[in-house]
């Protein structure tokens, strides 16, 4: 259960780095004074990296729970 456990911290962190990263790439689009559409292009692309990032990182978690109840 500890390949359990660190799997499932890897995929955590990986899934919180991703969701900084959708954080800096909305930042960056709306700094950018870009007309609407392209805006929401941007920011549809930013939604869907972070919808993935939450995921990832919900799916780390649940890895570590059950690793460590099985332990």
């Amino acid at each position: 259960m500890q390949a359990m456990i660190g799997i499932g911290v890897v995929l955590t962190l990986a899934g919180v780095a991703g969701l900084v990263w959708s954080a800096v790439v909305a930042m960056r689009a709306r700094r950018a004074q870009l007309d609407d559409a392209t805006l929401r292009a941007r920011l549809r692309r930013a939604v869907m990296l972070n919808m993935g990032a939450l995921f990832l990182s919900v799916f780390g978690l649940m890895a570590v729970v059950i690793g460590v109840v099985l332990q």
